[in-house]
């Protein structure tokens, strides 16, 4: 675990960059760490984003496909906002811990 500072804020990250308490994060975060990975955030972004802390908080296994029926998006449409990396980006952002169904 390290600290880094996102937004003016200082974090901890693990070593793959996931914030390691989600406590941590608000939309500024999740901005500055989207634009390091190249994407802009929309509104439908924010919503998968949220989508994905919710299912955390209640201890949920994430996977991609579990998104694509949460009504929000569908796979392809997850793809389209979070491209190389949907799951993994997606959480990511979300300051939520690496899904374990990513590499």
């Amino acid at each position: 675990m390290s600290v880094k500072t996102i937004a003016g804020a200082q974090v901890n990250v693990s070593e793959d960059g996931y914030l390691e308490d989600m406590n941590q994060w608000n939309e500024a975060i999740a901005k500055e760490i989207a634009s390091e990975i190249g994407i802009e955030l929309t509104p439908k972004h924010f919503e998968v984003l949220n989508f994905l802390r919710e299912k955390t908080v209640a201890k949920e296994n994430l996977t991609i496909r579990g998104v694509g029926k949460s009504g929000i998006v569908d796979i392809k449409e997850l793809y389209v906002l979070f491209p190389k990396g949907p799951l993994k980006f997606s959480s990511k952002i979300a300051g939520i811990p690496k899904p374990t169904s990513c590499i």
